[in-house]
C-alpha cells in the first residue's frame, strides 16, 4: 500500500509540475495610466459623453476633498472598502461644478503601481495631490501612517512618506514650501493613541508639532492668510489658532462641537463642518459664529470650490457630497 500511494503521489507531482510548467508566465509589470473622463472607447476611438448627459455618484466613502484650480475640477479620495476587508481599494474621481462626474477613477483604474488603501485628508500644493493615507490594520498587522504624493498632471503616484509612530493621519495642510501638517485625532483618555499634530518637514522628517490640550481629538487643519495653522476639535467646538512655533495665539467658537472639516477664505472668515451635529458654522474675522447650514449627514473634510464659489462637503459613509453656494 506504501509502494502504491507513493506511486500516486509521486504521479500527481509529475502531472502538477507539468500542468504548472505550461502555466504563462506572469506579465510584465505595466505603466501607470490615469483613468478617461466618462464615455465610449471602441475600436480604439474615444467618444466623450455627451453634455446633456448627467451622471451623479462616483464617490464612496469619501472623507474629503481638494478643489484643482487648474482643471476646475473637484478632487475627491474615495476610501473604497477597508483594508481589513481588501487592502489597496481606494481611489480618485474628479468631479464637475454641479455634482455630476468628469472622471469616476483617474486615480484607480488600474492599480500598476498604485498602492492606495484608506485615504483620509487631502491637500494639493505645487502639482502635487497629497492625500493622508495609511497601511496596515490586514491581518492583525500595525497600522502606519503614509503621506502618498501624486502628480496632477498625469495622475502618477509621485512618492511617499511614512510615519512610524503615528497610526494615521486625519486631516493635512500642506505649505508652499512642502512642509505638511497632519492631525492625529487619538482617542480621549488612551495614551497609546494621543492626541496630536505632527510636522513633516520637506525632506521627509516627522514630528510631533502639538501634542495634549488644547487639543480634543483634532480633526480639521487648514492656514490662515498670516500662516498661522488652525485646527478644529471633534470633542469641544474650540477653533484653535497657532503659530507656526506652535504657540496658541486665539481660540474661537464655532456654532457647533464635533468639528470635522475647516475652510479658511482669503479674507480670514472660517466654515466649519460638524461631523456629529451636521452643521456648518461660519466665523468671519471679529465676530461670533453663526450656523449656516444644518442637517446634513456626517458633512466631514470639505474644500472650496473657487470656481463655483461653493463649499463642497463630503458626507463619510453617505457615499455623496454635498454642495453649499456662498453669497459674494
Amino acid at each position: 500500500m506504501k509502494r502504491i500511494f507513493g506511486g500516486a503521489a509521486l504521479a500527481a507531482t509529475l502531472l502538477a509540475g507539468a500542468a504548472w510548467a505550461q502555466q504563462p508566465a506572469p506579465a510584465a509589470p505595466q505603466p501607470f495610466a490615469a483613468g478617461m473622463p466618462l464615455g465610449v472607447t471602441a475600436n480604439g476611438q474615444y467618444t466623450p459623453m455627451a453634455k446633456n448627459v448627467k451622471v451623479y455618484g462616483g464617490v464612496v466613502s469619501t472623507e474629503s476633498c481638494s478643489y484643482d484650480a487648474s482643471r476646475g475640477l473637484i478632487v475627491a479620495p474615495g476610501r473604497g472598502v477597508p483594508n481589513n476587508v481588501r487592502t489597496n481599494d481606494a481611489f480618485v474621481s474628479l468631479i464637475n461644478h454641479d455634482g455630476s462626474v468628469h472622471t469616476p477613477l483617474w486615480i484607480g483604474q488600474t492599480r500598476n503601481g498604485l498602492v492606495l488603501n484608506e485615504p483620509l485628508g487631502s491637500d494639493i500644493e505645487n502639482g502635487k495631490l497629497y492625500l493622508a493615507d495609511r497601511d496596515g490594520g490586514d491581518n492583525g498587522t500595525p497600522v502606519v501612517s503614509v503621506i502618498r504624493m501624486f502628480d496632477m498632471k498625469t495622475g502618477a503616484p509621485a512618492g511617499e512618506i511614512k510615519t512610524a509612530d503615528s497610526t494615521g493621519f486625519n486631516d493635512i495642510e500642506v505649505a508652499t514650501d512642502g512642509t505638511i501638517y497632519g492631525t492625529q485625532t487619538g482617542a480621549l483618555g488612551n495614551a497609546a493613541n494621543p492626541q496630536r499634530v505632527y510636522k513633516i518637514t520637506p525632506d521627509g522628517k516627522s514630528s510631533v508639532w502639538i501634542e495634549g490640550g488644547p487639543l480634543a481629538l483634532p480633526n480639521g487643519i487648514a492656514f490662515d492668510p498670516a500662516g498661522n495653522i488652525v485646527v478644529v476639535n471633534i470633542d469641544t467646538a474650540a477653533v484653535l489658532t497657532f503659530d507656526k512655533a506652535g504657540k496658541l495665539l486665539k481660540t474661537e467658537q464655532a456654532s457647533q462641537p464635533g468639528n470635522d472639516g475647516l475652510v479658511i477664505m482669503r479674507d480670514g472668515t472660517k466654515y466649519v463642518s460638524s461631523v456629529r451635529n451636521g452643521g456648518v458654522s461660519k466665523i468671519a474675522p471679529g465676530k461670533p459664529s453663526v450656523l449656516i447650514a444644518t442637517g446634513i449627514p456626517s458633512p466631514a473634510s470639505m474644500c472650496y470650490d473657487a470656481g463655483a464659489n461653493q463649499l463642497v462637503i463630503p458626507m463619510n459613509a453617505n457615499n455623496g457630497l454635498a454642495f453649499i453656494k456662498l453669497g459674494k
